[in-house]
């Protein structure tokens, strides 16, 4: 079976693609791996990962993060560099269930992130709940990603819950207007997440706590609900005040 591609993209910088990307694919890994998967026995086996992340960011940030992992306990997942936009048309045949594709925070150098498109099966788009997102996000799907009819979803990042739901309501409410599906799932801000790449983990590695557990349950829900690793027919309801709730959980 051909690999699925997931391309993480936006025009604006900041908006948490590359934390997107490493944790989607350590979520799905786990889901796919941990689960009663056939390919929990391969993985006990010592199979390759079912799991990529290709990075197109030139800042190379994934790669910083990734390698930090694999000297800190190991990464779940396999890593690749790719820097000429020739080569993404190879990963369709390489022998993984998902690969996810980091790309750059601008549209400046557009190859590399048009040769993504060209072979992905679908577009997340992360935006945080602030108007500063609003227009960015606006132009990389107007003009880059809905003309080519790629299927897409815009997710919530990087909502800090103690800041109320005001902002976030607002951005749901530019989301709907603007016609974008949305994914009810809203990944919350944590230090956690801000501290990863120095302390060299993933979302699957952090401390067993509270604070640790809800972290990963956001992007556990958000993996679910695209369906990588396996859809369910109905996910636990995500209490965030996401765009599909307005009820809020503090953390």
């Amino acid at each position: 079976m051909a690999a699925k591609i997931h391309v993480i993209a936006n025009q604006k910088g900041g908006v948490g693609k590359t934390t997107l990307a490493v944790n989607l694919a350590a979520i799905t890994h786990a889901v796919l791996v941990e689960s009663n998967s056939p390919l929990r026995k391969l993985e006990q086996e010592e199979a390759p990962s079912p799991v990529m992340v290709a990075s197109t960011d030139p800042q190379g940030s994934s790669v910083w993060w990734s390698d930090r992992v694999k000297n800190r306990g190991g990464l779940p997942f396999d890593f690749a560099q790719v820097d000429d936009p020739r080569d993404l048309s190879k990963l369709r045949r390489l022998a993984y269930s998902h690969i996810f594709v980091d790309t750059p925070g601008s549209l400046e150098d557009e190859r590399i992130l048009q040769s993504a498109l060209e072979e992905c099966d679908d577009v997340i788009i992360p935006m945080t709940p602030e108007p500063l997102s609003y227009d960015p996000t606006r132009l990389t799907i107007d003009e880059v990603i809905a003309p080519r009819g790629i299927p897409y979803r815009v997710v919530v990042n990087n909502w800090d819950p103690r800041d109320g739901t005001t902002d976030l309501q607002q951005t749901a409410q530019f989301i709907a207007k603007s016609g974008w599906p949305a994914c009810k799932t809203v990944i919350r801000r944590y230090k956690l997440h801000t501290r990863a790449s120095a302390e060299g983990q993933v979302v699957t590695q952090y401390p067993r706590n509270r604070t640790a557990s809800e972290a990963r349950e956001d992007f556990l829900y958000l993996a679910l609900e695209l369906g990588y690793g396996g859809s369910v027919p109905a996910l636990p309801t995500q209490n965030t005040g996401s765009p599909a709730s307005s009820s809020a959980r503090k953390s």
